[in-house]
């Protein structure tokens, strides 16, 4: 996003007496506040979404005054008591390998240890690789490739031995 859309949204909120507007795709984010009795407007800016939104099409018109849910991971339930979790150290986008082209690091069943790289996490453009810091196998996986993770979100449910 470049400086003249920000100027647009800035203008669109002006016309149409908006305080608030919000703008997330995947790997951007941006929040602007105004105040309505004419203060100006703040913006902020992330590189990592915290949590995915999809950015509508065009800027919406203030039909209601509602404020439009925020998306967060859905609940995972409970692991089975014999299982350990892998869970996010941060927030960004997992990947399951190196590369587009490149085998993911493990799979459902691949045995592991404490030092096994897993995954890898996105975090402001920065690839973060995640190690396993137990020893055991991979029983299931929690969460789809290239998704938004939240800090401790499980990832992985691994089978210690």
């Amino acid at each position: 996003m470049d400086i003249k859309e920000i100027k647009r949204i800035l203008e669109l909120m002006k016309e149409n007496d908006l305080s608030e507007f919000e703008l997330a795709e995947e790997g951007f984010r941006i929040t602007v506040k105004r105040k309505i009795n004419g203060g100006e407007p703040q913006v902020m800016l992330a590189s990592a979404p915290q949590a995915y939104i999809p950015a509508p099409a065009t800027p919406a018109t203030p039909a209601t005054p509602a404020a439009a849910p925020v998306a967060t991971p859905a609940a995972a339930a409970p692991a089975p008591s014999n299982l350990v979790e892998i869970k996010s150290p941060m927030v960004g986008t997992f990947y399951r390998a190196g590369s587009p082209e490149a085998e993911p690091y493990v799979s459902v069943g691949k045995e592991i240890d404490e030092e096994s790289v897993v995954c890898i996490i996105e975090a402001m453009k920065v690839m973060n690789e995640i190690k396993a810091e137990v020893k055991g196998t991979i029983r299931k996986i929690l969460v789809e490739n290239a998704t938004p993770v939240e800090f401790g979100q499980p990832l992985f449910l691994v089978e210690p031995r």
